[in-house]
């Protein structure tokens, strides 16, 4: 173990379940350690298609929407492009307090260390994450990834750009023992476990149920029904919310998404809408203490209400509830898809190609695909100003293509792109 090597298609199929053994996933340094979430895009892209095959089996349907789908993947991607300029914060924070504050050095090839580093890097998942449902500002980045109406692995891929920057500090006490190259595993290992649970085609698991995370308990979390609100924190292991008291099995259907839905597909909208909401409130509240309270209490809560607010304002789930789904032509949806393969195109050949590029011209594309991820969203929104926003983009992006500064990973789509 520790030399520089790559992963097998086998070893990152099993990274995906957490299935790798310590001996094939211990490092000595981080700059070894592979970059597992990239490697499994490939794997996403095959799980999805293959969750498509078995809902259409199981129920006769496919297990989600165009729309709802493409705003799950422009998240996802949004979610990832600030790693194109920055080193993760989590590993620059955590270097930094190993580097300079560690207490003392756990061996990095000893199974012993990783697995308390699989224990570790769980519990504070659950903590954040729980906070993150606790805290109003924490919870303005992290409803993104609720506000599907929709669960399915495109749900999976919903992720914030905002959390990652609240999350870090909760990691800092392992660096004090810890080394960075064995935390950096854990925490791609625990971010790929919780891609495969977010389905509605695997129903319950047997034994396994009372110690990991499962699709059953975590369609749980998804839920917008009472029974589901605030429960089933985990991320790979199960055993937390049992013990904290958050635990809740999966009894009615669930209803997915969030108890006040924000029906829109467009990505910065729900992104920043609901920093803006608690924006407004933080002014509009009357007194010092109850505008501090709006930041750092529940996201229920208001003047007189306890800390997470009063479970009875939850609105009632009917079991009639119709997910936001505005009518667009079937010409419409075929051409999001094309395009938006484009851009998959474009952001994967960027992840490729950034250390070759100038800073200028990954800011370009970067700019580029945040455009054309919000033009989707406002197409299959059919909004009546997404037309000439779609138009302004086409033409750019046909003029900077022929100057060369967008490119893809298959030249022979050259005239194809053009066209």
């Amino acid at each position: 173990a520790g030399g520089p090597r790559g992963t097998t298609p086998g070893q990152q199929l099993r990274a995906l379940f957490y299935a790798l053994l310590p001996r094939e996933s211990s490092f000595r340094t981080v700059e070894e350690v592979p970059d597992y979430v990239e490697k499994s895009i490939p794997f996403f892209i095959t799980f999805i298609g293959l969750e498509f095959a078995v809902s259409w089996f199981q129920k006769r349907k496919l297990s989600g929407r165009i729309n709802d789908g493409i705003s799950s993947l422009s998240l996802g991607i949004l979610s990832r492009l600030p790693d194109v300029l920055f080193r993760s914060v989590d590993l620059i924070s955590y270097i930094y307090v190993w580097n300079n504050y560690r207490l003392f050095e756990l061996p990095w090839d000893s199974p012993w260390t990783w697995y308390l580093t699989l224990l570790g890097v769980d519990f504070v998942y659950y903590c954040f994450h729980r906070i993150s449902h606790e805290v109003n500002i924490l919870w303005a980045a992290h409803q993104v990834h609720h506000s599907s109406e929709d669960y399915n692995l495109f749900t999976a891929l919903r992720q914030s750009v905002v959390q990652k920057y609240t999350a870090w500090m909760f990691n800092l006490p392992m660096a004090l023992f810890i080394p960075p190259s064995v935390f950096a595993v854990h925490l791609q290992f625990n971010l790929l476990y919780q891609f495969w649970i977010h389905t509605e085609v695997i129903n319950k698991l047997g034994p396994l149920e009372w110690i990991l995370n499962t699709p059953s308990h975590h369609r749980v979390h998804h839920g917008r029904n009472p029974y589901c609100i605030d429960k089933n924190y985990g991320g790979t292991l199960i055993i937390w919310d049992r013990i904290f008291g958050t635990f809740e099995a999966e009894d009615a259907k669930v209803v997915y998404g969030l108890t006040h839905p924000v029906n829109s597909f467009d990505p910065i909208m729900l992104q920043l809408r609901p920093l803006a909401h608690i924006w407004n409130t933080f002014w509009a509240t009357p007194g010092f203490c109850n505008k501090l309270s709006v930041i750092f209490k529940g996201p229920g809560w208001g003047p007189g209400k306890p800390r997470l607010g009063l479970p009875e304002e939850i609105p009632v789930i009917t079991g009639k509830e119709v997910p936001f789904n505005p009518t667009v032509p079937a010409y419409l949806n075929c051409y999001a898809v094309v395009h938006f393969a484009v851009i998959m195109d474009l952001y994967t050949e960027l992840l490729g190609t950034v250390t070759m590029l100038s800073q200028g011209t990954v800011l370009l594309r970067i700019g580029f695909i945040i455009v054309s991820l919000a033009s989707f969203g406002l197409l299959m929104e059919n909004k009546s100003k997404a037309g000439v926003l779609e138009i302004i983009r086409c033409l750019v992006f046909i003029g900077f293509y022929k100057l060369g500064y967008f490119r893809s990973q298959f030249p022979f789509l050259d005239y194809a792109y053009e066209v």
